[in-house]
């Protein structure tokens, strides 16, 4: 390049660079794509781009790799360090044109076979100016949409527009070692990585910024003239005499309801609102496996997040994750409640579409509704809903709603072209900004409807919420699931609107799936463990070094026994967990002589139950060790497996824990040594015991067998009310359970709402059906029998005597 070129790029190189802000993805390059930067590496790009190159440098030397545009030695001999496919587009002609990098690459795998030693790593690196993927139509969007290799003018609008939304995304490393031994010549060896390059290029634009966006227009024209659609419309028009015109406007109207308007410019603009807004009230964001969508969305496959829902920050929250993790942001399904102004408009173009509570009754709209989920799989659209149907006010996980499974189902069997995956996610949160709202409403208040004074209101009592936590599931590969399920399932897909037999089935054990698959992701956290270690005290109140203590002693059994190979945990010493946490203003410190005092503030006892329902499934199975033994003081260990294979089956179906029944024993054979070694349990003459009340682990002991208590209440409830009653219809037992749990939570102060709720008792019920530990009559009945009595054996031990005495009396 000539000194007058040279020149011109070192001057503007420095405001260029001002101009650009990058996002490197991901983060953990070695780990994630096992790019080892101690050996050789060689950059591949798309475009040979003087902003581009300076995008890369950014980035490279914020992650430590070597400069892009430094030489790379070879053998003695000097490489480019960065090759391109392409140069930028002709202004005039619109041509593209080649670089000389297969003439490289050939040369390279040349040297290859002179020097078997050598060995370097090709490493495809993506670089993205935006998200616009542009419309059907020509204008302004298209002009910044996302090409393979834009001119000098159309690249300089794109960094003014996009400088500071820049992502670099690498992707594994190629070894020219195994590509050199490949068969056939160097020539033909590096036409097939250049080939293998374009396409993989493409589809990072594709996981980058997704399709083409449809015009309102096509969008209408292609749900109206959907076959299931259209005989809707005429249905509509026949039973509720209305002209074909009108039916075939409110069917308009209902697709005007239901649809998104997405906007690639708003989903920018939300993108630096939320970044200000997360650093006011977080400390930080932990995301944990998002390889695996990552991979997902580089094999082309159509993705459907399925998350838990705790919280409205749960929208906002995990699309935010998502588009910084270098994945096209989803279109998201949102209760018609929030499609209220100004939220409903801009939530739609962020990619929202409403659905209606219920479809029953309502063919055209459920139709419609069908067809436009049907459409954004097929058109490449991530998908993102939430199992629950709402959020959970309990902490806990509730029962799915399988509406959008089963559309999601049908959809595939009837052809969707792309393979299609289902993430699960855990969400997570130090701190819920509608928790006291859920406490209100748990105590008999109406909820609010939503509205903009709320939305206001929220905004303004903003504060530090402490961690947010994104954990993404084991995909679940939905072609893959079905042909376990149903082998014959492509022979079995009836025409029309009919549900084939095996539909209901498959799905309700799919969104089993799902929510043991998001409980299995779960994430500890500083606020969990204290209202844990709190609400478990029999004065829940303990002193702060207590608190340290047993948090130090929980963490360190579930990093030698983790309750998955996915769950997280804090890496930070239990002390710091604790001063973090405290220092969130969340719970209530007093001091005296002897030092600190930690309890709940007054009052939010049972708001703390939420925090601590976030990761009881975690505790359940070491939970009810301890509680056996400090029930039985002496215990042999086959009596405690016993009770282990007894009770797990309730407690899988209530907190949706994803062992079957002989990994559960499995887990606590192995979960014992370590109990028993650190002092949480001692052991003679063949028999397991507490430990000394002198000893260290004592206390933790103690307090993780308080734990469950008002889950073997809540059993010992429904066991004595069916007891008394000998046969009891199912309803009833519900109620009558529910009346007594209710007493037991004023007499002996309960403080989890769900202890006397109707569905979870219901789980419960449904749980001694499931496993045959109750008699089923043919007018649905429930009978006490053998099995009901050696169940109630089993569980009242565990129970308070107290408690015991009371059920017995009533």
């Amino acid at each position: 390049m000539n000194s007058i070129g040279l020149f011109f790029k070192k001057l503007i190189a420095a405001p260029i660079g001002w101009m650009v802000s990058v996002k490197s993805v991901p983060n953990d390059l070695s780990n994630e794509l096992g790019i080892d930067k101690t050996r050789p590496i060689v950059y591949l790009l798309q475009t040979k781009s003087f902003t581009d190159a300076i995008a890369l440098q950014k980035s490279t030397e914020a992650l430590g790799l070597p400069a892009p545009n430094k030489p790379l030695t070879l053998v003695n001999q000097e490489h480019n360090r960065s090759y391109y496919l392409d140069r930028p587009q002709s202004l005039l002609t619109k041509r593209i044109k080649p670089t000389t990098i297969e003439e490289n690459f050939t040369k390279m795998f040349n040297l290859h076979r002179e020097f078997e030693d050598l060995d370097a790593q090709v490493v495809p690196v993506f670089i993205s100016w935006g998200r616009s993927a542009g419309k059907e139509k020509s204008g302004f969007a298209q002009l910044l949409a996302i090409k393979a290799s834009p001119n000098w003018l159309r690249k300089a609008f794109i960094v003014l527009f996009f400088g500071r939304d820049n992502f670099v995304s690498y992707s594994k490393p190629v070894s020219t070692r195994e590509m050199a031994s490949l068969k056939g010549s160097d020539q033909q060896i590096a036409h097939k990585l250049i080939r293998v390059a374009r396409t993989h290029f493409q589809r990072k634009r594709q996981t980058l910024s997704g399709p083409t966006l449809l015009e309102r227009e096509t969008l209408h024209n292609s749900l109206l003239g959907a076959k299931a659609v259209k005989q809707a419309i005429e249905e509509e028009s026949r039973q509720k005499k209305l002209s074909p015109e009108k039916a075939r406007q409110k069917a308009i109207k209902y697709v005007d309801e239901i649809a998104a308007d997405y906007r690639e410019g708003l989903i920018r603009l939300a993108d630096r609102l939320l970044t200000r807004i997360w650093n006011k009230i977080y400390d930080g964001i932990d995301v944990s496996h998002a390889e695996r969508v990552r991979e997902l969305a580089a094999n082309g496959h159509e993705i459907i997040y399925v998350p838990c829902h705790k919280s409205h920050m749960d929208y906002l929250l995990l699309t935010y994750v998502i588009y910084h993790e270098g994945l096209v942001t989803p279109h998201i399904a949102a209760g018609i409640n929030l499609n209220f102004w100004p939220a409903g408009p801009i939530f739609r173009r962020c990619g929202a579409f409403f659905l209606r509570r219920s479809f029953a009754g309502n063919k055209l709209y459920s139709s419609i509704f069908r067809e436009y989920l049907e459409l954004l799989f097929n058109k490449g659209y991530s998908v993102k809903y939430f199992p629950e149907g709402g959020r959970s006010r309990t902490g806990r996980l509730l029962p799915p709603k399988t509406g959008m499974l089963a559309m999601t189902i049908q959809a595939v069997t009837k052809g969707v072209k792309r393979p299609v995956s289902i993430v699960p996610v855990y969400l997570g949160y130090e701190h819920v900004m509608e928790v006291k709202s859920y406490q209100k409403e748990l105590k008999g208040k109406s909820k609010k409807k939503e509205s903009p004074t709320q939305v206001f209101s929220a905004i303004r009592k903003l504060k530090n919420y402490g961690h947010g936590y994104v954990n993404f599931g084991e995909p679940i590969a939905l072609h893959t699931y079905l042909d376990e399920q149903v082998s014959d399932w492509r022979e079995q897909i009836p025409e029309g609107d009919k549900k084939p037999k095996w539909l209901t089935p498959t799905v309700n054990n799919l969104a089993t799936k799902i929510m043991t698959t998001i409980n299995k992701n779960a994430a500890l956290n500083g606020t969990a463990l204290l209202a844990f270690c709190l609400l478990s005290s029999k004065t829940q109140i303990m002193s702060k070094d207590e608190l340290v203590t047993a948090v130090t002693d929980f963490l360190a059994i579930f990093k030698a026994n983790p309750y998955s190979d996915d769950a997280t945990f804090p890496s930070a010493e239990a002390s710091e967990i604790v001063n973090r946490t405290l220092a969130l203003n969340r719970f209530q410190q007093t001091q005296d002589k002897y030092g600190e005092m930690v309890s709940p503030k007054p009052d939010n006892a049972l708001l703390l139950t939420f925090y601590r329902n976030n990761i009881m499934h975690m505790f359940a199975l070491p939970s009810l060790v301890m509680a056996a033994v400090f029930a039985h003081k002496k215990l042999s260990k086959s009596a405690l497996l016993g009770l282990v294979q007894d009770l797990y089956p309730m407690l899988k179906r209530e907190f949706f824990m994803h062992m079957n029944i002989e990994q559960a024993i499995a887990y606590v054979d192995s979960l014992l040594p370590y109990l028993l070694q650190q002092g949480f349990l001692q052991q003679s003459d063949e028999l397991i015991s507490i430990p000394e009340t002198s000893s260290k682990g004592f206390h933790s002991a103690w307090l993780m067998s308080r734990s469950m208590q008002e889950t073997w209440q809540r059993y010992a409830v429904v066991l004595r009310v069916l007891e008394t009653e000998k046969n009891i219809g199912r309803s009833q037992l519900e109620r009558q359970s529910t009346t007594v749990a209710e007493r037991l939570s004023i007499l002996f102060g309960m403080h989890s709402p769900e202890f006397y709720d109707k569905n979870v008792l219901g789980t419960f019920v449904n749980a001694l059906r499931e496993n045959k530990l109750v008699e089923s009559h043919e007018d649905g009945s429930l009978g006490f029998s053998d099995a009901s009595k050696t169940l109630k054996d089993a569980i009242e031990p565990l129970v308070w005597p107290e408690i015991i005495q009371h059920l017995e009396r009533i």
